[in-house]
């Protein structure tokens, strides 16, 4: 059975980003700026961004946060988004979620630039990746068919189950899986908590994509004998025998799902390290874009 070592291989992505940076700064050229926004006091909010910027330190780009007060009007944010949008020296920028409910998610991103949806986000981005040739893909999809690609797991052929049909992780994986190209040409289900017979059809799967938000679901009856797990859950559960009073895990039960398994991701340290890189590549990419 193969562990996939996903901080081992976010590291090596970040090594040859942050070499891509040393060659423009040799060149002359502006690196990389990825900017970041919350609106509020989420503490959450706050960690994950404060972990984006760590990760653009690592590989040599420039990061800004643009921190708003959760009273602030609709209108008001937009303007700031325009600003944004028309910052030469920004590359991209993303949007930290939840937006306070006075704020129309709607409006907000369809206000993003596309050139600058480092998120993938915006209807047009969303469009490209269903027609193939998206200029950003979402980073946790992203993320996973990379880290199969560079753990040598080949999806051309296989029966793909995705378990989960959000618009940011289940629906663009599957697509992802399915298109014609290296990382794909997979014959892909998508189940979801309302699949009738889900065991059944996800013990079909030669690679189980698990997005489906409840902690360790995913037990051995789930699985096919020497299938890969990908396990894209995250999740802090309270354990009284650990000293911080919880534990992280996954969607899997991973110590019983990982006896019948060729491959498994574990949780934390599969997918999760390859999301942040993947957005450093999307912005690598819109650095690209728009300073041709």
């Amino acid at each position: 059975m193969k562990v996939i070592d996903g901080k081992k291989i976010a590291n090596k992505v970040k090594d040859e980003i942050a070499g891509k940076v040393q060659e423009m700064m040799k060149a002359g050229q502006p690196v990389p700026h990825l900017a970041a926004i919350i609106v509020g006091d989420d503490g959450a909010a706050k960690t994950y961004v404060d972990s984006i910027c760590k990760a653009c330190k690592e590989v040599g780009f420039f990061s800004s946060i643009y921190h708003y007060p959760a009273e602030i009007k609709e209108a008001e944010f937009l303007q700031n988004l325009d600003f944004l949008n028309n910052d030469d020296e920004i590359d991209g920028y993303i949007i930290q979620m939840p937006l306070p409910k006075h704020i129309s998610m709607e409006k907000v991103v369809e206000h993003v630039n596309p050139k600058k949806d480092v998120d993938c986000f915006h209807p047009t981005n969303n469009g490209k990746l269903l027609l193939g040739g998206a200029d950003f893909l979402p980073a946790t999809p992203y993320g996973t068919v990379e880290l199969m690609r560079r753990s040598g797991i080949s999806p051309k052929g296989k029966h793909c189950v995705v378990l989960g049909r959000s618009n940011i992780v289940g629906k663009p994986l599957a697509l992802l899986l399915a298109e014609k190209s290296d990382t794909g040409d997979a014959t892909v289900t998508i189940c979801h908590s309302r699949t009738q017979n889900l065991k059944e059809i996800c013990a079909t799967a030669d690679i189980l994509l698990v997005a489906i938000g409840q902690p360790e679901m995913i037990t051995a009856d789930y699985v096919k004998e020497g299938a890969t797990v990908i396990d894209i859950g995250i999740h802090r559960i309270p354990d009284e025998k650990s000293e911080k009073g919880y534990r992280i895990c996954g969607d899997v039960k991973y110590d019983e799902v990982a006896k019948k398994c060729e491959a498994i991701t574990p949780v934390p340290g599969g997918v999760g390290p390859m999301t942040m890189t993947c957005l450093l590549l999307n912005t690598l990419h819109a650095r690209e874009l728009n300073r041709k």
